[in-house]
């Protein structure tokens, strides 16, 4: 059986003026801010001018730890906003802008898939409308101030060995990880370590989607942490004066991306902050607005429920006020095969003992969505090869664990392929049953913090923190950051932090590398294992087969 590819389902796409798409959200058109023909700007008056209407519902969409099989989470959000305008409802989606490196790399593109995609794919997964770009040059802007401001005579009296800010670059470039800066004489300025992160990493971006408005931006900007002194005390953003000029270069990125599906539905496509090495979560501006505009809007957090849902919980939830009404965890059949044991070559051959004993995995997810009170049901997306068994032996799991699962066939069908997850999703968000609460207080230690995500979320023995990193949280305490959240930096592919580690694992601990604090953000990132910040390619790049064709159309981004 041969499928179309995705960007050839997008390059088939009807698409409706931007203009349109705009006025089913009432955004008058000199309120958008197009590029091109199907995608423009919001306006942040109009935004301002919705603020004080009630707000929607707001589902979201979280999944299993992912695997080489696929999921299907972007995929799933896209099809559930489609499907609940298909029963009649007023709803929009708001997902992440797609980070270069992976598309390169080996994830590929964030735009969804088969006919629950969000259009234009192409732009959409590379430029689009020049966001991440504005956040790399902003961030490297206060990088080329700070080793000025030291060259100049060092005013702040910065400690060069203790420069905690790291350059960026949206590519997968392993080179760049650590690297000495400022070689070849007097003139360069003085030689340091320094090292690059992914832009997706940056703190930069991790403040542009948790900011309200330009104002709040600018604030966080300031607060950003970049140096030390000799004596430990921190130097900021602020004091090198580079968040107004930061600022400037953010301004039109701070505005949400309005485009549409494929079934002309409206979409909000704004930040992308990885999930498994920063908070994972499209912005808070786009989330907010969509509420206003929408009676049901669905969101998605980045990789597993276990990473992706828990920071979208603890850190966006908490930080911007919302208070979301429903969870569909997304699972598939294949990848409950490869939490059994099975290798992706044998997925297509029938394996219900597999499936069951790879549904664990799915158990521990739902087990920890109930633990912030929002009720969830579980989304299996279906594919071609699923065996009516093997579809009921996670249904039948999912019925002992007290949730209802339901087969979504949204990839080959659309919004209609998801009408009773749909019409379920509605029937919760209406219950009023959500009573959502973070899974820790702001009052608790750092560390308490750390031990509790660990303990509660990934069931971890014990978390191994030397006496540096503890001593570097209880300075953060005594310097008034200690009611602030943590956010874990950890492999997606496994609870534990052995990405080899699939289903749910058992008797393991959680080693932390390193901490760093984003005081700008407002968290404090937890390095533990092997996760890097700065990702690498693989051994064969997905770069190496795309390329433009005779036609000019773009080839091989998924």
């Amino acid at each position: 059986m041969s499928f179309k590819s995705d960007i050839e389902i997008a390059r088939e796409a009807s698409k409706q003026p931007i203009r349109e798409i705009g006025e089913k959200l009432g955004i008058a058109y000199e309120h958008l801010q197009p590029y091109g023909h199907d995608k423009a700007k919001i306006s942040q008056a109009f935004i301002d001018e919705v603020q004080d209407r009630p707000n929607g519902k707001l589902i979201l969409v979280t999944a299993i730890n992912p695997t080489p099989a696929g999921e299907g989470k972007t995929t799933t959000t896209v099809g559930l906003g489609d499907g609940l305008n298909k029963i009649g409802k007023k709803a929009m989606i708001c997902i992440r802008e797609a980070s270069l490196g992976p598309n390169f790399g080996m994830k590929g593109g964030a735009a969804g898939g088969g006919m629950a995609q969000v259009v234009p794919m192409e732009e959409m997964n590379l430029h689009f409308t020049g966001d991440f770009h504005a956040i790399t040059s902003a961030h490297s802007l206060l990088s080329a101030m700070i080793d000025n401001h030291i060259y100049w005579g060092n005013e702040q009296e910065i400690d060069v060995r203790r420069v905690v800010w790291r350059r960026v670059v949206d590519m997968n470039d392993r080179a760049l990880r650590q690297i000495t800066a400022s070689l070849g004489g007097v003139a360069n300025g003085f030689p340091r370590e320094a090292g690059f992160d992914i832009t997706v990493a940056s703190e930069v971006m991790a403040i542009l989607c948790l900011a309200k408005d330009l104002q709040d931006l600018e604030k966080r900007l300031g607060d950003m942490i970049v140096a030390y002194r000799r004596d430990k005390t921190p130097v900021f953003c602020r004091d090198i004066k580079a968040e107004g000029a930061m600022t400037v270069l953010l301004k039109d990125a701070m505005q949400p991306n309005l485009v549409q599906t494929l079934e002309n539905n409206p979409a909000f496509v704004h930040g992308g902050p990885f999930a498994n090495i920063a908070h994972g979560c499209n912005s808070v501006i786009a989330t907010t607005t969509a509420l206003k505009l929408a009676d049901y809007v669905v969101t998605e957090a980045g990789f597993g429920a276990d990473l992706g849902a828990e920071k979208f919980m603890d850190i966006k939830c908490r930080k911007a006020g919302l208070r979301p009404d429903a969870v569909v965890i997304v699972a598939t059949v294949r990848a409950m095969k490869m939490n059994g044991g099975v290798a992706k070559a044998d997925l297509n051959v029938e394996n219900v003992d597999a499936v069951k004993k790879g549904c664990p995995n799915l158990g521990r997810h739902i087990e920890n969505m109930k633990k912030f009170g929002v009720p969830a049901i579980v989304g299996i997306n279906h594919f071609h090869a699923d065996t009516d068994a093997e579809v009921q032996a996670v249904i039948d799991y999912c019925s002992e664990q007290g949730v209802e699962a339901i087969v979504n066939k949204h990839w080959a069908e659309g919004g209609a392929g998801i009408e009773a997850t749909a019409k379920k999703v509605v029937e919760i968000c209406e219950s009023g049953e959500a009573d959502y609460h973070p899974l820790y207080g702001d009052e608790l230690s750092l560390a308490e913090k750390v031990e509790t995500v660990c303990k509660e979320i990934y069931r971890a023995d014990n978390v191994v923190m030397d006496s540096k990193i503890r001593a570097q949280l209880k300075d953060w305490e005594d310097q008034g950051y200690g009611s602030l959240p943590v956010c874990m930096a950890k492999t997606q592919y496994s609870f534990s932090t052995d990405p080899s580690q699939r289903g749910a694992p058992t008797g393991f601990d959680i080693p932390v590398r390193e901490v760093r604090l984003s005081a700008g953000a407002g968290f404090v990132v937890v390095v533990c294992g092997e996760i890097m910040t700065m990702p690498g390619l693989p051994k064969k790049p997905a770069a190496e087969t795309i390329c433009l064709n005779e036609s000019g159309l773009i080839e091989g981004l998924f």
